[in-house]
Parts: C-alpha cells; structure tokens; sequence
C-alpha cells in the first residue's frame, strides 16, 4: 500500500514522500481503516519538523486524523467492518492506517467525508476551549489568528453562546468572512494598536480570555488585553517566538496564563464529559450549525503540493490528502 514517509525531520515540502510500504494489521483492540480523506493541520507540519509534543519515532507516518472505512478488526474490537468513522492516529495520510478502538468515532450518514475528516482535532479543541475559558453570556473572548480553522470555529462556538468576540488578523481580506460567521470586533494586528482597540471596543475593561496560537509579539500584546483576573490560553506557537511575560501584569492584574493541549485534555478528563464533547460535536457538524470549508484535496502522489498549499497565506478552508 502507499503511505506518506518521511526519514528524517524537517521542512514537510522537502521531506515528505509516497512510499511502498507493507499492509499493517491491527493488534489488540485496534482497527485497520481504510482512509477516505485526512486534513493537514498546524499540528502535523509541527510533527514533521519534530517541533510538536509527541516525537516521531523514525522512519514515521505522517496525519494524525481523518475519515474511513473500517477494514478489518483485531481481538476485542465490537465495531463492524464497512462502519466509517473519524479517527486519530499516527499515519493518517495512507491508503490504510491501524487506528485503536477508542479513537473511533461513528459518523452520521447525513455527514460529509470532507467535514468528517476534520471531525476531531479542530472542533475538539474549539469546543473544550470555549468550556474551559468560562466567558459567560455577553463577556468578552479574543482569538488570535482569527483567520485559521480553528479561529473560525471558536467565533462560530461564542456566537451560538451569546459570547461576543474579538478576532486578530493580519489582512484586512478576511474581515467580511469572520463578521459573517459571527465574530463581533476585528483587529488588524499589521495596523492598528492591539491592546488600544480592544480598551476602547470594551469600554476600557478588557477580555476575560485569550485564546492564542500565535506566540511571539501578538501573544505579548494580547496578554495586555486581560482585563482583571483574566486568563490566556496558548495552544499553539504560529510564530515559533516565545511571547515576552510581562510579570507586572500578571501580579496586579491577577492574571493567569497556561497552555492547552487537547491529547493531554482527553486524558484528564473523564470518559463521560468525552462522550459528551463528542456528542456535542456532532450534533454541531450535521446541523450544519458549524462549517468546515474546504479549499482543495489533493492524492498522496501530490504531498509535496498539498503542505505548500496548506503553508499559504490567504487560505479560507482546509487542505485534505485524499488516498
């Protein structure tokens, strides 16, 4: 079978290749999928280039999600063959990927392939996100890199909650796509004073939280915009810069600042509140309540052409990698 490979870290575009490589078989309570469609996501180029929270173990697959069929069962697994299913795994870009039972989830008939293999990482986080900021109804919440996918579902998420939302961008293009979806203020970081624009859009209070994937000086300037007892949540490192911490700020504001991973948050919490997140999810996604856009899908023979695209500024939906 074809499988994206790659032996060594570094830039995807320059690393990554289709291989030959033997069909897996599942073990103990895992699945062998067959792969319909897996996004690429930030999570993923950091993998490649070892800047992520799990290390690749080389020569190493690459995707952590997408959507299939499941092809055949190991020992302890109840779900049938021909189910589809979204799913996690290391490997995800591949004509077949073994998957554990718990990462498996049922996707509705009424669902799209190419929202279901963007079921998980995005609209997970999105959702355990906006729980953990606890921004009541009519307070404000600030997402850098409104632009993003993830960006876009959290304005999505605060709509539906009553929670009104600041947005930073750096191109002045996306403002009419992000007022559409429901974000309330933006802020063009490339022009305009962040931390003066969000005083004076909240009457001088400020945000009861951030959620950031920028780092660097966006995150530094946003960690201004905390009103009293505020709280940011870095879940990402766009920039790859380190944000500089103001310890004055954190002192007399009372602020809080600490990261977010969502493998770590499914561990920590309990199997029910996953069930739920889950549910909610999905429920989200086949209303149509949520949109996942999707901008080009391209074959493994064409990884080199899908991670550049995925790189590119301006980009308004996903990129899958369609086996």
């Amino acid at each position: 079978m074809k499988s994206i490979v790659f032996e060594q870290t570094g830039k995807p575009a320059e690393i990554l290749k289709p291989t030959d490589v033997p069909m897996p078989e599942p073990g103990l309570n895992e699945v062998r999928v067959k792969v319909i469609a897996s996004p690429i996501n930030p999570s993923d180029i950091m993998f490649v280039q070892n800047l992520y929270g799990i290390r690749p173990q080389l020569p190493s697959g690459a995707g952590f999600e997408g959507v299939g069929l499941i092809d055949a069962v190991g020992e302890g697994v109840q779900m049938d063959v021909g189910a589809r299913v979204g799913f996690t795994s290391i490997g995800t870009w591949s004509e077949y990927a073994i998957a554990h039972q718990r990462s498996l989830i049922p996707v509705p008939d009424n669902m799209s392939d190419d929202m279901a293999a963007q079921l998980f990482v995005n609209p997970f986080t999105a959702y355990a996100m906006v729980q953990d900021a606890g921004v009541p109804e009519g307070g404000w919440l600030m997402v850098t890199a409104a632009g993003s996918a993830f960006g876009k579902l959290v304005i999505q998420l605060c709509k539906m909650r009553g929670i009104n939302t600041i947005g930073t961008v750096r191109r002045d293009d996306q403002t009419d796509e992000l007022k559409s979806l429901g974000l309330t203020e933006v802020i063009n970081t490339e022009s305009e004073n962040l931390p003066a624009r969000v005083k004076q859009i909240t009457d001088g209070n400020g945000v009861a939280c951030v959620l950031d994937a920028v780092g660097g000086h966006t995150a530094t300037e946003a960690l201004k915009c905390l009103a009293k007892g505020g709280t940011m949540i870095i879940y990402g490192l766009l920039s790859l810069q380190d944000p500089a911490i103001n310890a004055g700020l954190l002192i007399f504001r009372e602020l809080t600042v600490k990261g977010f991973w969502l493998t770590d948050w499914m561990r920590r919490v309990d199997s029910q509140t996953r069930q739920d997140v889950a549910q909610n999810v999905i429920s989200l996604l086949s209303s149509g309540k949520i949109q996942l856009p999707v901008e080009a899908s391209y074959s493994l023979d064409q990884i080199t052409e899908a991670v550049e695209h995925a790189d590119r500024p301006g980009r308004w939906g996903k990129i899958l990698v369609k086996p």
